[in-house]
């Protein structure tokens, strides 16, 4: 199954298979679809190299394949 996470808005809403995860004032991620573990665990891993990297400027669109 592959993972396709698209950024909606910069640290703020991405689309994960078409479904979307955004932040809370608080800062944390909610969603309104479960997701599945693999889609989640993709989305921790982009947002570990991507969102949280300060030498991104603009995220880009990625694909996990698994």
């Amino acid at each position: 199954m592959s993972v396709r996470i698209k950024p909606i808005t910069d640290h703020k809403s991405y689309e994960i298979n078409g479904r979307t995860i955004s932040k809370d004032p608080k800062g944390n991620w909610i969603y309104s679809c479960n997701l599945s573990l693999k889609e989640l665990q993709a989305f921790v891993q982009y947002e570990t190299i991507v969102i949280k990297n300060p030498r991104f400027k603009k995220h880009t669109k990625a694909t996990y394949k698994g």
